[in-house]
């Protein structure tokens, strides 16, 4: 491992997404000089059995990833190497490592522990470390190290599949630390920038021990708020006034597009290893399909004063379904397919209607009420 000091980014998380998403994001960044630095990979779990991805990430020579799919009807089936992490630790040996990197290198920390990692423990109030902490509790300690050495001030950047996910992680650390004094509550709530962002790509496989297979799409849009400055510059990134329409596109196209589909499958047998691409070679699913987008999905945008983008965010989408080389399972997609339905299938009628859209959504209606469509 060579490490290039400092590393001003420390990255919570060693997931295939990350890999494939923020990292590469920075290594392209680095390329053009449009990036703060390089990363510091932390393994919040402990997790020993990643020993050799904790490796292979910060190899000198970088690790791969293969972008393949279909943009704008084209394929592309491309091999990247990405070497923006220098340096990876883990919580459950290199704790002082990892707390002097946050007080003396840090500007930037970004996370993507998934839902286990936010989960409380008892021993989130402990005031030492202790490796069964939750994530929050463990940013909590690091927060207060860095406080108490000079109270200079960091941005956090989520990438937690959760809205509102930087409110979130504040509340959740705030919550924590409400055992400490009150000057470091105050720094944390109003000095520190808690950044709320939506992420979106599909990292269809690993690669081992370090890298994975992606679609080309790739989103990361950051709500702006005030001394917010992203820690690169990159065209996969947008900084936005509100995450409110980027979530509706996202939830009320491409995941009601999926919960239909998983809908659908259900009903024609249910083949476990049906793949979405596979799914929608037959004419009668992709008409359908077409058909619930144009009469029901998009009048609720067009309501919204959002059709211009919409249909050109289903456009994307649409490629994004029919990507050859990605093998997106329905049986996956349909865990959990009743909460799915009433979140995104349910939650569009409610959002599209309180836009003013008053056209029929029998379809939609259908499967909301559990029969079929007329």
């Amino acid at each position: 491992m060579s490490v290039r000091f400092p590393t001003p980014i420390i990255q919570f998380g060693t997931s295939r997404f990350l890999q494939a998403h923020f990292d590469l994001f920075i290594d392209e960044a680095l390329q053009r000089g449009q990036a703060i630095g390089p990363i510091t990979v932390v393994q919040s779990s402990g997790d020993a059995s990643r020993a050799s991805r904790l490796a292979a990430l910060a190899a000198e020579d970088g690790y791969p990833v293969h972008i393949r799919g279909l943009e704008n009807g084209v394929v592309v089936d491309r091999h990247q190497k990405v070497r923006s992490v220098t340096r990876t630790l883990s919580t459950a040996t290199d704790w002082p490592k990892i707390a002097a990197i946050v007080v003396n290198e840090a500007e930037y920390i970004v996370s993507n522990t998934g839902d286990a990692g936010y989960a409380p423990h008892p021993a989130d109030k402990s005031t030492e470390f202790d490796q069964a902490m939750s994530f929050p509790a463990k940013l909590r300690l690091l927060l207060k190290e860095r406080y108490l050495a000079h109270g200079r001030p960091l941005t956090i950047l989520p990438m937690e599949l959760v809205p509102a996910n930087g409110d979130v992680l504040r509340a959740c650390v705030l919550a924590i630390a409400a055992i400490d004094d009150s000057e470091f509550q105050d720094w944390l709530e109003h000095r520190v920038i808690w950044a709320n962002s939506l992420v979106d790509r599909i990292v269809s496989e690993p690669i081992e021990p370090a890298g994975a297979i992606c679609e080309p799409y790739a989103l990361w849009a950051v709500e702006q708020q005030a001394g917010l400055i992203l820690p690169c510059l990159h065209p996969a990134i947008e900084l936005v006034e509100t995450l409110d329409e980027i979530e509706a596109l996202k939830l009320f196209i491409l995941n009601l597009g999926h919960t239909w589909l998983a809908d659908q499958w259900q009903r024609h047998g249910s083949d476990k290893a049906m793949s979405v691409v596979r799914f929608l070679e037959n004419p009668a699913i992709t008409e359908a399909l077409h058909d619930l987008y144009e009469r029901e999905v998009i009048p609720g945008f067009a309501a919204a004063g959002m059709e211009e983008r919409a249909r050109a965010y289903l456009a994307t989408t649409l490629d994004r379904f029919r990507n050859p080389f990605l093998d997106h399972r329905l049986a996956d997609i349909a865990q959990n397919h009743r909460q799915k339905t009433e979140r995104r299938i349910q939650g569009f009628m409610h959002w599209a209607q309180s836009h003013g859209d008053t056209t029929k959504k029998p379809t939609l209606a259908a499967m909301i009420n559990k029969v079929p469509a007329p």
